[in-house]
């Protein structure tokens, strides 16, 4: 390939979520982007995301946006509850709540309100969070959108990538070219294929009938001394759904779950009447088909995410049921790992060693929460239905509150999953420094807070009210109980131009397992070494290490 100028620092391929946010993180760090998109720009999406977790509102906060987003979708006065019902406009036997927007700093009801985070989750659908990303990252210094565009090929070198890209009519060929590319282009990746990365997994789960409707008339069915809710699990005998609100007022998601045996006979499944069953409503009752998408739910992973200079990240690497909403999430968590290693290397105070952390570190966890995800699924597939769930009798009241028990147990942890935010854990990376503590297990719903390395820094707020989160810096942050510091480790990253910043929020303020007299957390929150004040030799050594520009050994 012959040199030429760069065109951008990064290459971003897809404009949904996953690579919008990271085009607007690669801003703040300075690092310019080209994103190239074939949709209009803010045509609408599908309507797929219903949820934003906590550690996204988290990183949209530091992007300056979470305001915007928790503002958007839903009525702020909305409930954002899930409700179990035998249809929409049927009986309800259980219920998880969770505030609206309006009062999701205030309120301590639902299972999730005591979390530890300046940010709780908040349910929005991706018609209505994309158009703020693409807004945002339209304006971002050192973002260029191209959209209606396609991208073809690639080609890469020792020192930059190239994309062949054309107009959607493919007219008007040419080469853009930067230092990297990141492949966010979706389940179907082009980048993907054309690094090698093979899918692996379980490629077939159930078939699902997505429906996008539209009835003013629809909540004039259901009980009007009824709380409203944003999820809706419908069980009955003729057929399993579920049901999101989108808007509040007229605007609805519908999921048609099918058996395998439905499944074998395409077309066997009708979906009005569906529908119909889903929402309790005979054949009067008029509705509008916004738009209709059917998928397969998988769980399928990449066997990497890398190739030089080339990354993918989201649904480009990995698929899988999209329980509990992390799919986008978990794409917005690998791609913000991925831009902090990136904005480091770019900005010169880390070596490009340091870029071998993201499939390190993220992988694993993907994997992980595929699982999650999948065992889930499965035992929410084709629950034994009580005969007397529909019934207007004693017998009928007794069935629906055991019955109403069992799904609320079983669903509260996808719903309120505090283990998927807060406790995965980065156990291999190469640009973190263990000391042979094990991390506590995590599952969907539970965690157990640590700082061990490669864990997730538990939030506390300072003695002023701010997060400890505002505080981190674009590198490292050293926690420090009183009396103690490092200033050997200050002094060592100040001459290597790692940006690190000194907290020291006094000892009543630190929570308990803030045990070490030292902590040093990065800015995506996991730490990455504890210990007492280091020597110059060790401190050295460390920062060697946290720069990518060793192995990594024990400290």
């Amino acid at each position: 390939m012959t040199q030429a100028a760069l065109d951008a620092d990064v290459l971003i391929i897809g404009a949904g979520p996953v690579g919008l946010v990271a085009a607007l993180d690669l801003s703040a760090r300075g690092v310019s982007t080209i994103v190239v998109e074939q949709r209009e720009f803010l045509q609408p999406p599908n309507v797929k995301c219903n949820h934003v977790a906590s550690r996204t509102m988290e990183s949209f906060r530091r992007l300056g946006i979470a305001a915007e987003v928790r503002a958007a979708g839903l009525p702020a006065d909305y409930p954002q509850d899930v409700a179990f019902r035998t249809s929409l406009t049927g009986i309800e036997f259980a219920r998880i709540p969770i505030p609206a927007s309006g009062e999701r700093y205030t309120s301590r009801t639902g299972p999730d309100t005591a979390w530890q985070t300046p940010e709780p989750p908040h349910r929005i659908n991706q018609t209505f969070l994309e158009p703020i990303l693409a807004r945002h990252a339209a304006q971002a210094p050192g973002v260029t959108l191209l959209n209606r565009t396609l991208f073809h090929t690639l080609a890469q070198d020792e020192s930059s990538v190239s994309a062949v890209i054309s107009d959607l009519d493919a007219s008007n060929e040419r080469t853009v070219r930067a230092r990297y590319l990141i492949g966010a282009d979706g389940g179907r990746s082009m980048v993907r294929k054309q690094i090698g990365a093979k899918l692996s997994g379980d490629p077939v789960l159930q078939h699902v009938q997505s429906t996008c409707i539209r009835s003013a008339d629809l909540y004039r069915g259901m009980s009007a001394d009824e709380p409203r809710a944003w999820g809706y699990y419908t069980f009955n005998r003729r057929r399993l759904g579920h049901v999101y609100a989108i808007d509040g007022r007229e605007t609805f998601l519908v999921h048609t779950y099918l058996s395998p045996e439905e499944a074998a006979q395409e077309g066997s499944v009708d979906r009005d009447a569906a529908i119909r069953a889903i929402l309790g409503v005979d054949e009067d009752f008029d509705y509008e088909v916004v738009s209709k998408e059917d998928w397969i739910a998988r769980r399928l992973l990449a066997d990497r995410f890398r190739s030089g200079r080339v990354f993918i990240a989201g649904d480009a690497s990995h698929l899988w049921v999209p329980f509990a909403g992390f799919g986008m999430n978990a794409g917005i968590a690998d791609v913000l790992n991925l831009t902090w290693q990136l904005g480091a290397h770019l900005s010169g105070w880390a070596d490009e060693g340091i870029l071998d952390a993201y499939e390190a570190e993220r992988r694993p966890i993907t994997q992980q929460v595929s699982h999650f995800a999948m065992n889930h699924q499965q035992k929410l597939a084709r629950p034994a239905l009580p005969d007397a769930l529909e019934e207007s009798t004693p017998e009928g009241e007794r069935a629906r509150a055991e019955f109403g028990a069992a799904v609320h147990a079983l669903n509260e942890p996808q719903f309120a999953a505090a283990g998927l935010n807060y406790g995965y854990v980065y156990d291999a990376s190469p640009i973190i420094a263990y000391d042979g503590a094990e991390a506590p297990g995590y599952t969907m719903g539970t965690y157990t807070p640590s700082t061990a390395p490669g864990c997730r820094a538990p939030h506390f707020v300072l003695a002023d009210g701010t997060s400890f989160y505002d505080r981190l810096s674009d590198g490292y942050t050293l926690v420090t109980h009183d009396g103690y510091g490092s200033p050997a480790l200050v002094e060592e990253a100040e001459r290597r131009g790692i940006p690190l910043v000194v907290v020291e929020p006094g000892d009543r303020v630190l929570p308990a397992e803030y045990a070490a007299p030292l902590t040093l957390v990065r800015q995506d929150q996991q730490v990455v070494w504890r210990g007492a004040a280091l020597d110059a030799a060790d401190a050295a050594e460390l920062c060697e290490l946290l720069r990518g520009a060793r192995v990594r050994v024990a400290v």
